[in-house]
């Protein structure tokens, strides 16, 4: 999706610095013991999804952080919360959109995933969450294809 800067809400972000890559222990690397999934698990699975209207991944733009990460390997729940770049950004819903689809395609199908705003951060923080929420939306919104499009180019690896 190509955007120009004329037309991006937020032309000029901040951009901070990525997190070190995590170190895959030798138990994590053993077939044969249970690895449970942690929060820096689920956060290295969202951090590089790309921005829809910035080059840069959402990690980079500070929307996804790892505090941000809760998970319950034993309850099977994941829940993310994402901070938009201001708090009027129409690329919300997208956003959300896109990684909770990174999720659902990564994970085992026993996990719950939440994934929502943070608190406060957004002006129509509720609608987007409901939307987020909604199983029949995210459905119905991935079974349009132009939408899917644009979700898949913000999962996809950037060639740099």
């Amino acid at each position: 999706m190509s955007v120009t800067a004329a037309r991006l809400e937020n032309s000029n972000p901040l951009i901070f610095h990525r997190a070190a890559e995590r170190l895959i222990t030798t138990e994590e690397q053993d077939e044969h013991l249970p690895d449970p999934i942690d929060d820096r698990e689920i956060f290295d699975l969202i951090r590089s999804i790309n921005d829809p209207e910035h080059p840069l991944s959402l990690e980079e733009l500070n929307v996804v952080e790892q505090v941000r990460v809760n998970v319950n390997d034993q309850e099977s729940t994941v829940s993310v919360e994402f901070t938009p770049t201001i708090p009027h950004c129409s690329m919300a819903t997208l956003i959300g959109l896109s990684i909770k689809v990174k999720l659902l395609r990564s994970l085992p199908d026993r996990f719950k995933i939440d994934v929502h705003i943070t608190p406060g951060t957004h002006a129509s923080e509720d609608a987007v969450n409901k939307q987020l929420a909604d199983k029949e939306r995210v459905a119905a919104a991935l079974e349009n294809s132009q939408l899917l499009e644009v979700v898949n180019q913000c999962l996809s690896n950037r060639t740099l």
